[in-house]
């Protein structure tokens, strides 16, 4: 039911953001307001065609799922270099995309072994870390929190170790999958420096000589 009432002045200021943001004399503002340009369109009815049939595109969830995916590889590579230039360990290996020795994706008797976003490894030890940076919620971390439980089983059982990153409004908001994953990991951080430096600390141990905690 449509209900006619007047736009206070707050409500003025949203929908003039809306229409004209984009243009902002400010530098900053302009780049996080950069999709909001639609009034630039009003009296062209040609380019506002064709602005309506970009946001189509823009908003699919086709093409967040790709955004989305892009912003989980840059948040990895990230780690991954992160951990590259702090860790003090002799003999390590870091890898992308990599595998722990006999950790099955489903179960011992599967030939499959899991794939872990991050591998660190030195010698016979390993610790895998799982990455997950989102800026919406969506099913990722749930699928993550399903399968914590038989991953750390599989793990520790090993005497390796798995370790996750995560940050994001998206997973903040998704408290039971979070709170699954704390509960099956040897360390669990956010995405900052002070907090991947958490993680190199229980990568690394001091002693005569510096190895992996694993």
């Amino acid at each position: 039911m449509l209900i006619d009432q007047s736009l206070s002045l707050l409500h003025k200021d949203v929908i003039a953001i809306f229409l004209y943001g984009s243009n902002s004399i400010n530098t900053q503002s302009a780049n996080i307001l950069s999709k909001c340009e639609i009034g630039n369109y009003i009296g062209k009815p040609d380019q506002l065609a064709k602005f309506i049939k970009q946001r189509y595109i823009w908003v699919s969830r086709i093409t967040a799922g790709s955004q989305s995916n892009n912003l989980g590889q840059i948040t990895q590579n990230f780690v991954k270099r992160y951990l590259e230039t702090y860790l003090d360990v002799n003999n390590l290996k870091i890898e992308r995309d990599s595998h722990l020795p006999n950790v099955r994706h489903t179960s011992q008797d599967s030939n499959t072994l899991t794939t872990f976003d991050i591998v660190v490894s030195q010698g016979k030890k390993f610790a895998a870390i799982e990455v997950s940076f989102q800026v919406t919620t969506n099913s990722v971390i749930e699928r993550k929190a399903g399968q914590a439980k038989s991953r750390f089983e599989q793990i520790d059982s090993q005497g390796y170790k798995i370790a996750y990153v995560l940050d994001g409004a998206g997973n903040f908001e998704r408290e039971s999958a979070l709170r699954t994953l704390c509960s099956y990991s040897h360390c669990t951080v956010a995405f900052s420096h002070t907090e991947l430096d958490l993680l190199c600390k229980f990568c690394n141990r001091s002693g005569g000589e510096r190895n992996l905690v694993i």
